[in-house]
């Protein structure tokens, strides 16, 4: 039986990210479930055997599914994935973080995303769809650098230039790492 070595998301200042597995379903669910995370998600059933298969049917696909922890205790704060290649570009999303976040958890998580895509795996574009109501992930992506540039479907579409990104990435981690 031939093992899958699944590409590591490197750990941040707090942060540190496991690949998904099937017994992180019930966390995993309990998220997308809870109305305080999931506004912004497209919806689940509240079925835990729904949620294993999920992680199931698409663990070997062309994604990377990871459980994001806190490095001071351990405690699993959120999710992330990456997906959606398409030529020399990535998507990222299914992005949720607790109330538990360390205080900068979402921009440490944003930079080991785009190192993950754009150092590790090679790609030179993250491509974007941001949900047009969501108004506090669209600031934060326009902070980072990202550019809209079109709609549709009630999404702006958006993308991130690796150049840009390592223009960028010193004084994003500077940000990152102020106490």
């Amino acid at each position: 039986m031939t093992t899958l070595v699944v590409p590591q998301i490197h750990d941040t200042k707090t942060l540190f990210f496991k690949p998904v597995q099937v017994s992180d379903a019930e966390f995993i669910l309990s998220l997308r479930t809870d109305e305080k995370y999931n506004k912004f998600l497209s919806p689940v059933t509240k079925l835990l055997y729904d949620q294993e298969d999920w992680i199931m049917t698409h663990k070997d696909m062309d994604e990377y599914y990871f459980i994001i922890h806190r490095k001071s205790d351990g405690k699993a704060i959120g999710t992330v994935r990456i997906y959606n290649f398409i030529g020399d570009s990535f998507e990222w999303g299914s992005w949720i973080l607790t109330d538990d976040k360390p205080r900068y958890a979402a921009l440490e998580c944003a930079i080991a995303v785009y190192d993950f895509g754009f150092s590790k795996l090679g790609y030179t574009r993250c491509h974007m769809h941001i949900m047009k109501d969501h108004k506090h992930v669209l600031t934060f992506h326009r902070r980072m650098g990202v550019l809209i540039d079109g709609e549709e479907n009630g999404m702006f579409l958006g993308y991130y230039d690796a150049k840009d990104y390592f223009t960028d990435r010193q004084r994003l981690l500077d940000i990152a790492s102020a106490e």
